[in-house]
């Protein structure tokens, strides 16, 4: 299921997370050839990025939320 960024944050390895407006996050990271995000390594990139759909698994998996949004 489709799910807006709505905030980026580090975690505690350094790669990029991503706060959807479901109330789930999602990692996004650049590691070529797999996935292909080399927008996620600048700021300017991330900032471009919110508001972008992610496909949520959790979503499809009814898990509990990460966060309140």
């Amino acid at each position: 299921m489709n799910q807006r960024i709505i905030d980026f944050f580090e975690d505690d390895e350094e790669d990029w997370v991503a706060k959807l407006s479901c109330g789930h996050t999602q990692h996004v990271r650049h590691a070529p050839p797999w996935q292909l995000r080399p927008w996620v390594v600048s700021k300017t990139g991330r900032q471009a990025h919110i508001g972008y759909p992610l496909d949520c698994k959790k979503c499809d998996r009814n898990e509990v939320k990460d966060f309140e949004p």
